[in-house]
C-alpha cells in the first residue's frame, strides 16, 4: 500500500467516529488535503426554501465576514456550481471553469464577487441529499501556477462515492430549522431571480437579461436564443432603459438590492415594489 493511501485509509478511519460531530467537515477536509494539496476549502449546505448554510470555511477572518455574508445572501445564485445543480441536476466532481460560462471573468458576478476571493482554480463536489438539498465542497488554489493537473482531478473523482458516503451520513437527516433573523433573505429566492423583470420587460428581454446575469457573453446569449448579436444587444439596449440602468454593473446591483429589500415573497417579479 502506499504512503498516500495508507494516510487516507488513516484519516478515513479517523472520520467515521466523528459522524455527527462538528468536528467532521475539518477531518474530511483534511483528508482530501493529504491527497491532493489546496489553498482554501468551503462546504456549503444549500436547501432551496432556505438561505445557505457554511458548514466550514477557512477564509482569513479579516476576508470572511464580507465574502461570505454576499456570498450567502444572494451572490450563490449566480455560482456557477449552483447553477449546476439546481439546473441541470449535476453531481459528482466539477472544475469551475467546465461549468462557468463563455465570459466569465468579464461578468459582474465575477468582478463584484468573484474576482475579491483571489481564486484562480477551483473544483468542488456537488452533492445531492435529498431532492431539495445538495451540499458543495469547493477546493480551491490561489495561484495560476498551481493549478490542479489531470492526475489530482482524477484522484479526487475516483473518491467521490466516499465523500458522498460521508456528507449523507452527516447531514443527510439534517432536519432544516427556519433563520430568526430579520435580516436574511426569505426562501424561493431562486425563484424570484426566474422572475427578475418580468413585470417591465417583454418576454425576449427577460431572457436575455436572465442570460447577461449568469454570465454568459452576447455571443453565447445570440446562439442560445437562435438570434444575432446585434438583436441581443438591442433586447439589452431596451431593458436597460426599462430598467433604470446603464451598466451590467448597475444592473448586478438592481438585483442584488432588490432581493435584499425583500422582507416577503410570495412570487412574481422582486422589483414590483422596488422600483
Amino acid at each position: 500500500m502506499s504512503t498516500q493511501l495508507l494516510e487516507f485509509s488513516d484519516k478515513l478511519a479517523a472520520i467515521m467516529p466523528e459522524i455527527g460531530s462538528e468536528r467532521l467537515p475539518s477531518l474530511m477536509l483534511s483528508m482530501l488535503k493529504g491527497l491532493v494539496p489546496f489553498d482554501n476549502a468551503i462546504i456549503i449546505h444549500y436547501h432551496l426554501d432556505d438561505i445557505p448554510k457554511v458548514h466550514y470555511n477557512d477564509i482569513p477572518p479579516l476576508e470572511r465576514e464580507t465574502q461570505i455574508d454576499q456570498f450567502v445572501n444572494s451572490a450563490f445564485l449566480l455560482d456557477p456550481f449552483y447553477r449546476a445543480a439546481v439546473d441541470h441536476k449535476q453531481s459528482g466532481l466539477h472544475r469551475l471553469s467546465d461549468l462557468a460560462p463563455e465570459g466569465f471573468e468579464k461578468t459582474e458576478y465575477y468582478r463584484s464577487y468573484f474576482k475579491h476571493t483571489e481564486i484562480k482554480d477551483e473544483v468542488g463536489y456537488i452533492i445531492h441529499i435529498s431532492p431539495s438539498q445538495f451540499l458543495n465542497i469547493s477546493l480551491s488554489r490561489l495561484s495560476f501556477a498551481q493549478r490542479f493537473n489531470r492526475t489530482q482531478i482524477a484522484t479526487l473523482t475516483d473518491i467521490t462515492a466516499v465523500i458522498e458516503a460521508i456528507c449523507n451520513a452527516q447531514w443527510g437527516n439534517e432536519i432544516k430549522t427556519s433563520s430568526s433573523n430579520d435580516n436574511q433573505l426569505p426562501g424561493q429566492l431562486d425563484s424570484a431571480l426566474k422572475h427578475f423583470g418580468t413585470a417591465y420587460l417583454t418576454d425576449r428581454e427577460c431572457q436575455v437579461v436572465q442570460l447577461f446575469l449568469h454570465g454568459h457573453s452576447t455571443k453565447s446569449i445570440a446562439e442560445r436564443l437562435g438570434i444575432s448579436p446585434e438583436t441581443v444587444k438591442l433586447h439589452r439596449k431596451n431593458s436597460y432603459a426599462k430598467l433604470d440602468v446603464s451598466s451590467q454593473a448597475e444592473l448586478f446591483y438592481l438585483f442584488i438590492d432588490s432581493l435584499a429589500s425583500l422582507t416577503s415573497y410570495s412570487g412574481g417579479d422582486p422589483l414590483v415594489g422596488y422600483l
